[in-house]
Parts: structure tokens; sequence; C-alpha cells
């Protein structure tokens, strides 16, 4: 019988490399004052964030080996203590840059739902945006 070829440990010089690990956030809810209608100004209304940012690191055995997911929440939550803003595509854009500062991020998939901006019509409308480092 032959041995399973993944049985067989490769040579250094054949083992995979990790090029970008992902690095993600799903699902995140936290409440903004947001929108440009008059009666969306002086309410907070809820958002729900999925980030996905490609990181240059790779053999990541500590957290500073690598983006700290935490990260994406606190960012979230201090671009929304700043006050009001208009847009979603200005939240996901200040959260995009925020995830930035971190010169290992090379890009940043943000995607902003406002639940409540369509409803009971529709289950959420929002925006996705992707940047990359310049």
């Amino acid at each position: 019988m032959a041995a399973s070829p993944l049985a067989e440990t490769a040579p250094a010089s054949q083992a995979a490399r990790i090029i970008v690990t992902k690095v993600f956030v799903r699902g995140l809810k936290v409440d903004a004052q947001i929108g440009v209608y008059d009666h969306e100004h002086g309410r907070v209304q809820p958002l729900v964030v999925d980030v996905e940012l490609d990181v240059a690191a790779s053999h990541c055995e500590r957290l500073p080996d690598t983006v700290n997911y935490e990260m994406v929440g606190e960012a979230a939550r201090a671009i929304v203590a700043e006050g009001h803003i208009d847009l979603v595509e200005t939240f996901a854009e200040r959260l995009a840059q925020a995830c930035f500062a971190d010169p290992r991020v090379t890009r940043a998939r943000v995607r902003v739902e406002k639940p409540l901006a369509l409803a009971p019509h529709a289950a959420a409308a929002g925006v996705e945006i992707t940047a990359v480092r310049a």
C-alpha cells in the first residue's frame, strides 16, 4: 500500500507560505448619531458593522504578531463618540482609515448596515467600501 502524500512532510523549500492573514469582525453593533435627515439628528441609531482586514503577517503565535481585532471595536466606538455623522459612507471611510493605523494592514473592507433605515420594508440598508494602503 502506498503512503499517503499528506503523511509526508514537505521539505522547507516546498512548505506553504502565508502571505496575507485575514482578520475580521462580523456583526459588530454600535449605536451612532448618524443620518442626513432632520428626524435623524439628535437621536441614536443602531449600526451593524463588518470589517475584513488583509494583514501582512505570518507565523503568528503571539498577539503582537498580528492585528488585534479588538482594535476594530475600539475604533468604531471612538468614531461614534466624536458626534453626529451624516453618511454611513463617512463612518465606513473613517473606520477603514483607523484600521490603517497599524502599518501591517494593507487592505480594509468595511460594510456598514443601518437596520432601521428602510424598516419595515427592508432588513437593512448601507454601504460597503474597500480601501487599500496607498
